[in-house]
């Protein structure tokens, strides 16, 4: 199990740790009360700084519920965070759009994480043909 050394920036903010049973993904929390108007972007700080294993990142995306409560989307829709982001103050954020004028209070949880190995390296292999049989395209599935 690779050990995550994490420093708290903000003494109250609750400590990390598993929803248990539900989900492998852990909550992220505001660490200050926020206000955006519509149309207004903010980093929101969350208050912690990590130390990830050498060779491992954090995926950072909001919670699936973050819209519905707060009116805000991830601008960059999905962050990573690799291991040389470690140093005392390099605190993670979370690059706030709202759509509506919203309040965020310390501690709401608004996003959350993984942490994943990085891609192996890959070597692409120019081709004229793949062989296969074109499955139609975007959306070829349909609906239901």
């Amino acid at each position: 199990m690779p050990k995550i050394r994490i420093r708290y920036l903000k003494e109250q903010i609750p400590r990390l740790s598993y929803v248990d049973g539900k989900s492998d993904w852990i909550d992220l929390r505001a660490a200050e009360d926020v206000e955006l108007k519509a149309g207004e972007f903010r980093l929101i700080p969350l208050g912690v700084a990590m130390e990830l294993p050498e060779g491992y990142e954090a995926h950072v995306v909001p919670r699936s519920s973050t819209y519905k409560n707060y009116g805000i989307i991830q601008t960059n829709h999905m962050g990573v965070i690799d291991e040389s982001y470690c140093g005392d103050n390099d605190q993670w954020f979370f690059p706030a759009y709202a759509l509506r004028d919203t309040r965020i209070q310390e501690g709401d949880r608004i996003c959350q994480f993984r942490i994943m190995k990085h891609q192996p390296m890959i070597l692409f292999e120019e081709v004229e043909c793949l062989g296969h049989e074109d499955r139609g395209g975007i959306g070829s599935t349909g609906r239901k």
